[in-house]
């Protein structure tokens, strides 16, 4: 079997699909794509409301915890990761988000030359195929599908109803001209389906002779000689084996497992390095450190009118077999779900320039990332903070890549992150008790006791959580705690670039695929401007 290749991409993830897919454009350039988990092609993945099945178990997801949060009177956080081709876009809730255009302004502010939000808006056009929105912002022709929930769910109506009496502008695009406001999400479909990275831009080009996708493959660390990353070491088939690269290494591994390779393979803190026995091939202290999430905390209700709603009763499963009869059919009604269908950005305060709160409202009933169940019928609205001042880290626990990982994204280490969280806890509590929403609540479980500032500070410490967006591990950068360059070029290793949600200075101002995506677009053609250059050279 071949063993040397232009290309070798750590991770097939949302950024490692697009990569493959697009280097392979050219019949010239050999890739080969690297994934620890299976092919992510079952119903699993592509029936939207199967997401239910991989996110409270190790169906498609890797399941990882973080180490005790003390912001969270110590309870140990829920992390749950992709696994398999498509990566966590396999098991997310399929929102298209971009994030908010300050958001770039800002990378590009803090020195990223080339990632402002006009420089990054074509790339973000043309991943996208819009199939409702044809305007300046949008693309109409990429390999991602995106397009309206085809849920036909009636909720959609009282969750805008209750907005509008809230005094908020109900928008159609958060990814146009403006993002403050209510309403119903777009999401990453194709005909009712899910369209994961690996639908839109691996599946169809698996054919191709210069592709090589191997899965199953736990990539061990990464093989650097004189400074220069020239392979990688991965077991596979039962042997472990050295793939070489004889252009570029680039890893996708995530904002969790990037810098564990890169750790694992001698790229790191010297000290933390040489603590686990492992020597150091370059000093970079930023490795690891920098790392964030949004915090978020859930309302849960049950309903007395059913419609609409996830949950367990006769009725209900009746209701059920009808919907999953219709879905093999037509591709619509509840099994088309995302479950988070509604949303938006709100400011915790007028006077902000950007929202710095997103709604997510689910037709469930949520406890503990569905981990805890409720045989009730339910509705839930996540409100998650977008802006978070804490700073968390990752770190080795051991020598090798089967040890677990020291995850901590230091929730609420930044009093501040609470204080805010407070104001949109009480937005979204408004709004929920709204009449158009409240009417069908039949009883609040989560929140029912809260009356105060200090009762909501300390249900939030004792109920908030990820809302599933870790970035900021391996940061871009030019200061001294900068992981990779404006190229996405590992600082002091040559051929070696990291390209995923781990290179974000700071988090977007929304959900993170959709710019995860839009980041391995550019960094396609980072790759083929470099390529150019040596060959010229």
């Amino acid at each position: 079997m071949q063993n040397k290749f232009d290309y070798i991409v750590i991770g097939g993830g949302s950024a490692g699909c697009v990569l493959a897919g697009r280097l392979t454009e050219d019949p010239n350039v050999s890739v080969c794509l690297l994934e620890a988990g299976g092919s992510g092609d079952s119903w699993t993945v592509n029936v939207p409301a199967a997401a239910v099945v991989s996110l409270p178990t190790r169906i498609n997801n890797w399941a990882f915890e973080t180490v005790p949060q003390a912001g969270l009177n110590g309870r140990k956080g829920y992390q749950p990761r992709g696994k398999g081709l498509g990566g966590s876009s396999n098991i997310n809730a399929m929102i298209y988000i971009r994030g908010n255009r300050a958001d770039y302004d800002r990378w590009a502010a803090l020195g990223n030359a080339g990632w402002s939000y006009q420089e990054v808006l074509p790339y973000f056009i043309k991943s996208e195929n819009n199939q409702r929105i044809q305007n300046e912002y949008h693309g109409n022709a990429g390999p991602l599908s995106v397009t309206d929930v085809r849920s036909d769910n009636a909720l959609h109506r009282r969750y805008l109803a209750a907005a509008r009496a809230e005094g908020y502008k109900i928008l159609d695009d958060f990814n146009g001209a403006e993002q403050e406001g209510l309403g119903v999400y777009q999401v990453t479909h194709i005909n009712g389906e899910r369209c994961s990275a690996a639908r839109a831009y691996l599946q169809p080009h698996l054919h191709r002779p210069n592709l090589t996708v191997l899965t199953h493959a736990v990539t061990q660390k990464i093989l650097i000689e004189n400074k220069t990353a020239v392979g990688v070491e991965v077991p596979h088939a039962g042997q472990i084996r050295q793939l070489l690269a004889a252009k570029e290494v680039l890893l996708c591994a995530g904002a969790l497992q990037s810098p564990q390779i890169l750790m694992l393979s001698g790229i790191g803190d010297t000290a933390e390095l040489k603590a686990h026995g492992i020597d150091s091939v370059h000093h970079l202290p930023g490795v690891g450190k920098n790392f964030h999430d949004h915090p978020d905390f859930i309302f849960g209700y049950s309903v007395n009118d059913i419609q609409g709603t996830f949950g367990v009763s006769l009725s209900g499963s009746l209701d059920l077999l009808k919907q999953i009869k219709r879905y093999r059919s037509e591709r619509r009604g509840m099994i088309a779900s995302n479950f988070a269908e509604c949303g938006g950005f709100l400011k915790s305060d007028p006077s902000l320039e950007i929202p710095n709160l997103q709604l997510h409202f689910v037709v469930a009933l949520v406890d503990d990332h569905a981990r805890k169940f409720h045989a009730s019928h339910g509705i839930s609205c996540h409100v998650c903070l977008l802006n978070p001042r804490s700073r968390g880290s990752i770190q080795l626990s051991g020598a090798k890549i089967s040890d677990p990982l020291k995850i901590d994204p230091n929730f609420f280490a930044d009093e501040r992150d609470v204080e805010d969280l407070v104001q949109g806890f009480k937005l979204t509590q408004k709004l929920m008790h709204s009449p158009a929403l409240s009417e069908i609540c039949r009883q609040d479980l989560f929140t029912a006791q809260v009356r105060s500032d200090d009762d909501i500070r300390r249900i939030l410490r004792e109920r908030a959580d990820t809302v599933y967006h870790p970035v900021g591990s391996c940061k871009m950068g030019i200061d001294d705690m900068a992981v990779v360059d404006p190229q996405l070029r590992v600082y002091g290793v040559r051929n070696l670039r990291v390209v995923d949600a781990s290179i974000m200075p700071a988090v977007v101002s929304g959900n993170t695929n959709a710019p995860v995506i839009m980041i391995a677009e550019k960094a396609a053609d980072l790759i083929r401007r470099a390529c150019r250059q040596r060959q010229v050279a």
